[in-house]
C-alpha cells in the first residue's frame, strides 16, 4: 500500500507460538540495540522500531539510499556482521521474525541468532545458539521458532552472513517476573507487559493494536493505543487479556491520552479464574465472566481511576468499550496470588 509514494511493509501472519508471546525487543519496553559491527548505511536502532518498515522512493542521505532498518556496508574482508540487542526485560524466548522488507539486492543471504542467559556479561562469553544459520530471502518475513529450552535471556546477538540489511527484528517471548514493579500503595500492575501480560483476543483493532494497552508509560500519540473502527451496528467492542500475574484487582486505570473525538463513551471490565481454559474458547466464555467494573463513563485525553471491592483473584479479564473508540493504556493494579494475604 502507498501513501504519498511511501510504501508500508505488509504484516506477517502470526503463528501460535508468537501469538502467545510479546516482543521482548520492543524499545517501548526498554529494549536497545547497544552495539554492532557496522551500520554504515542504516543505523542499528531502526532494527527495533515497533512500526512496520517503510520504503521512500528517491530518498537518499549522505551515505546512499535511505533504508528503514539496519544495514552494513559491503564487506571486503573475511567474517560477518552482527548486532547486539539488550532485551526490554529478561525473558524466555519462543522465536523470531527476521524481516527483510524492501531489502531486495542488499539483504543477507543467511543469518543466525545467539542468546545470553541472564546474569552473564556480554563481553565474557556464555552465548548460546537460539537459531542456527538459516537462509534468508529478500523482501519478506522469516518466522522461526527458537531452541531456547526455557532459559531466561537478557541479550541476543543477530549475525548476518556476510553483510547486508534487515528491516526489523522481533523477539517473541515471555518476560521473567523476578523484578516486580509496584505503586505507592504496594499494588502491582497485574496486566503489564513487563510482568507477562498479553492480549489474546479482540473483536476489532482497526486503528491500533490491543497489546499497546499493556506497555509502560503513556501513549505518545493516537497510534500508540488500541482503537476500533466506528461501530455501525448494535453491541460493543472488547478485548481479552491474560494477566502476567494472576491476582485480585483493586484499582483500574483507563488512560484515553490523545483520544479526544474518538474516546469510548463508557468502559466495563469482567474477569475470571480460568488458568486451564483453552484460549480459543475464551471469547465465547468471557461473555459470562463476573463483572469487576460496571459500565463507567470516560472522558477525552484523561486518566480515569476506578477503585474495586473485589475479593476473588482472576487470571484473565475482558475489557469492554461501549460502544467503540480508543484507549491508550489499561492498568490493573492489584495483589498477586500468593502475596499480601493470599
Amino acid at each position: 500500500m502507498t501513501n504519498n509514494s511511501i510504501q508500508i511493509a505488509e504484516s506477517a501472519a502470526t503463528p501460535p507460538w508468537a501469538a502467545r508471546a510479546i516482543n521482548l525487543a520492543d524499545p517501548r519496553l526498554g529494549a536497545e540495540a547497544v552495539a554492532c559491527s557496522d551500520d554504515f548505511f542504516a543505523p542499528m536502532a531502526r532494527l527495533l522500531n515497533p512500526d512496520p518498515a517503510c520504503f521512500i522512493p528517491g530518498k537518499y542521505d549522505d551515505n546512499g539510499k535511505w533504508m528503514d532498518g539496519w544495514e552494513s556496508r559491503r564487506r571486503r574482508v573475511a567474517g560477518h556482521d552482527w548486532c547486539l540487542i539488550q532485551l526490554g526485560c529478561p525473558g524466555t524466548i519462543a522465536g523470531f521474525d527476521l524481516d527483510t522488507s524492501f531489502f531486495t539486492g542488499n539483504y543477507p543471504p543467511a543469518a543466525s541468532i545467539e542468546g545470553l542467559p541472564v546474569g552473564n556479561d556480554p563481553q565474557s562469553g556464555g552465548w548460546q545458539t537460539l537459531m542456527p544459520t538459516i537462509a534468508l530471502q529478500g523482501n519478506r518475513h522469516h518466522l522461526v521458532e527458537a531452541d531456547a529450552r526455557g532459559i531466561v535471556y537478557s541479550h541476543i546477538r543477530v549475525n548476518i552472513f556476510p553483510d547486508g540489511g534487515l528491516a526489523r527484528l522481533r523477539v517473541f517471548g515471555r518476560p521473567a517476573t523476578q523484578a516486580i514493579e509496584t505503586d505507592s500503595d504496594g499494588l502491582v500492575d497485574l496486566a503489564a507487559a513487563r510482568h507477562g501480560g498479553r492480549a489474546i483476543a479482540w473483536n476489532d483493532a482497526h486503528y491500533g493494536a490491543v497489546a499497546n494497552l499493556l506497555l509502560p508509560g503513556r501513549g505518545v500519540n493516537m497510534g500508540d493505543g488500541w482503537e476500533t473502527r466506528r461501530r455501525r451496528e448494535p453491541g460493543h467492542d472488547w478485548c481479552l487479556i491474560a494477566l502476567g500475574l494472576p491476582g485480585t484487582v483493586r484499582r483500574i486505570e483507563v488512560d484515553t491520552a490523545h483520544f479526544k473525538g474518538n474516546f469510548p463513551d463508557r468502559c466495563s471490565l469482567q474477569g475470571a479464574w480460568v488458568p486451564d481454559l483453552d484460549e480459543s474458547a475464551m471469547p465465547a466464555q468471557s461473555q459470562f465472566w463476573a463483572p469487576l467494573l460496571p459500565e463507567s463513563r470516560l472522558t477525552a485525553d484523561n486518566v480515569h481511576a476506578f477503585t474495586l471491592d473485589a475479593d476473588q483473584p482472576v487470571t484473565h479479564v475482558r475489557f469492554n468499550l461501549h460502544p467503540d473508540g480508543g484507549v491508550s493504556r489499561l492498568r490493573l493494579w492489584g495483589v498477586p496470588v500468593g502475596k499480601a494475604g493470599r
